[in-house]
């Protein structure tokens, strides 16, 4: 399991401080830790982060004031979860406005060989949803073999992981890339955007 790294503050700058909103829907928990992951690094940083999960359909999420929005779901069966898919689709126009950073978690983005179907997964939500976000990155999940029965652990194993190095007994296995995923979060917040963020890797669980 790959550790999370220490984060060292950057220095407070409240001139430059953003407020940002964070979304997202998880399905095996990987996704909501990474999701905390970046609330917890931008608010050490000095800006004003609201976190909210997709599921919380009482949850009054202000896009209208944000400067940054982030959205993180995890992939299962090729699709994000539907409660983020139904938010982007009915707020679209109003994410258009903003900068606007999407993580997608899944098992393909761990593997180099697996990023081109990572990037499908978000393509087709796309295509579903009409919205495109200005930077997007594919990140990696987690295994988490105890919540699976005998068929749905043959699956990840054969078809997934396509019998990649992985023992299958491992009641959980972390793929995420922290450094690389604090790195790209830092790339997303930085004043000078670029128009894509390259793969920070891909998750089954999230």
């Amino acid at each position: 399991m790959k550790s999370m790294p220490i984060m060292i503050g950057r220095t407070r700058n409240r001139r430059s401080a953003m407020k940002v909103v964070i979304l997202f829907a998880s399905l095996e928990g990987q996704t909501r830790k990474i999701a905390h992951f970046a609330q917890d690094m931008l608010r050490n940083a000095g800006h004003d982060v609201a976190l909210f999960d997709a599921a919380d359909k009482m949850a009054s999420i202000d896009l209208e004031n944000a400067d940054k929005v982030i959205l993180a779901g995890s992939v299962h069966e090729r699709r994000h979860p539907m409660t983020l898919e139904v938010f982007i689709a009915a707020h679209r126009h109003a994410l258009e406005m903003h900068p606007t950073l999407l993580i997608s978690v899944s098992l393909s983005a761990a593997f180099p060989e697996g990023f081109e179907e990572a990037d499908d997964y978000v393509v087709e939500m796309m295509m579903r949803t009409g919205f495109t976000p200005s930077h997007r990155a594919l990140v990696a999940g987690a295994v988490r073999t105890k919540k699976y029965d005998y068929f749905a652990r043959q699956v990840v194993r054969h078809v997934v992981l396509r019998d990649r190095d992985y023992d299958p007994n491992e009641e959980e296995h972390e793929f995420t890339d922290w450094a690389r995923l604090e790195a790209t979060l830092w790339e997303f917040m930085s004043p000078r955007l670029i128009a894509s963020i390259a793969p920070a890797s891909e998750s089954v669980s999230g």
